[in-house]
Formats: structure tokens, C-alpha cells, sequence
């Protein structure tokens, strides 16, 4: 007679595998560190969305948005987005209110599998991002995610009162 947890083996022959004899403890260790390392990976992706990035060298943005700027027009908020992305119609909302509610800046969207050599050019690999654009055409910022109007407003504000 043996134990086996908490039951009594009662019987001729091998006893019954428990389950911590098949448990390989490198491959929970291995489970376990791909989940925290994801998990970092996730949270550091999670806080970087939204902020406005400044290390940009993109010019021809009124070009390539296909427009060239009115007299009082200044920024161009260039937003590139594709069909299936929610978080793109929730930035569109956001830089459609801020250009509407802020002189000299224009928002125009480009949906990547309509136009994806507008993407290509400007390196763009996530959706929605968007690029700003001075009245000369130059990269101001660059923005990947949801935009939080705060932020942006304030990294705008130099180019529009130049």
C-alpha cells in the first residue's frame, strides 16, 4: 500500500502517475518568464500611445496628404489609419475636434490600404499614428496611438504662433 496525495494506492503494479511527476519545472520557468516579459512589453506599449514623439526628419507632408496649405492654414495633422482599427476613429475624433477648435490647423486622414506608399515613406508601422506637419512641409511631431489633446496642443502651440 502506498499514498498518492491524498488516496491509497491499493493494488498490484506501478502506481499511478501524479501530476507533479510529468510537471518539467524549466518549461513552467520558460511559461512563466514569456508571460512577464510580455506583460512588460505590453504595459511599456501601453504608456508610450498617445505621447507626442519630436524625432522626426519627414518632409513633404502637405504633399503627401495631397493638399497644399491655405493662406491661414499652418499644421497639418496628418493621421494614417486603416478600415478595421477602433482606436483610429477615436483619434480621428480628437484631431478632427482640436483642428476644429484651433486656428491654422487642418486634420486629414489616409487609410493605409488605400494609400500604402504614404506610409512606407513616413515609416509608419502602427495605426492609428499621426504626423504633423509644419506650413514648409517639415515633421513637427509624431504620434502613435490615440493623441491625448493636452500634450498636443501645448507641442503645437510654437508652430502656430511662429
Amino acid at each position: 500500500m502506498c499514498r498518492t496525495g491524498s488516496r491509497t494506492w491499493r493494488g498490484n503494479g506501478p502506481r499511478p502517475p501524479r501530476v507533479a511527476d510529468h510537471v518539467d519545472v524549466v518549461g513552467v520557468l520558460v511559461v512563466v518568464g514569456v508571460l512577464a516579459a510580455a506583460t512588460v512589453v505590453g504595459l511599456l506599449l501601453r504608456a508610450r500611445s498617445g505621447q507626442v514623439s519630436t524625432a522626426g526628419t519627414a518632409t513633404d507632408g502637405w504633399a503627401l496628404a495631397g493638399r497644399t496649405p491655405a493662406a491661414d492654414e499652418r499644421v497639418l495633422l496628418l493621421q494614417l489609419s486603416s478600415p478595421v482599427c477602433a482606436p483610429c476613429r477615436q483619434a480621428a475624433g480628437v484631431l478632427g475636434g482640436l483642428a476644429a477648435t484651433t486656428a491654422g490647423v487642418v486634420h486629414v486622414e489616409v487609410d493605409v490600404a488605400e494609400h500604402p506608399d504614404v506610409a512606407r515613406s513616413l515609416h509608419v508601422l502602427r495605426t492609428p499614428t499621426t504626423v504633423a506637419f509644419d506650413r514648409a512641409g517639415g515633421e513637427l511631431l509624431r504620434i502613435s496611438g490615440v493623441p491625448r489633446v493636452t500634450e498636443l496642443a501645448s507641442a503645437l502651440a510654437p508652430a502656430l504662433f511662429t
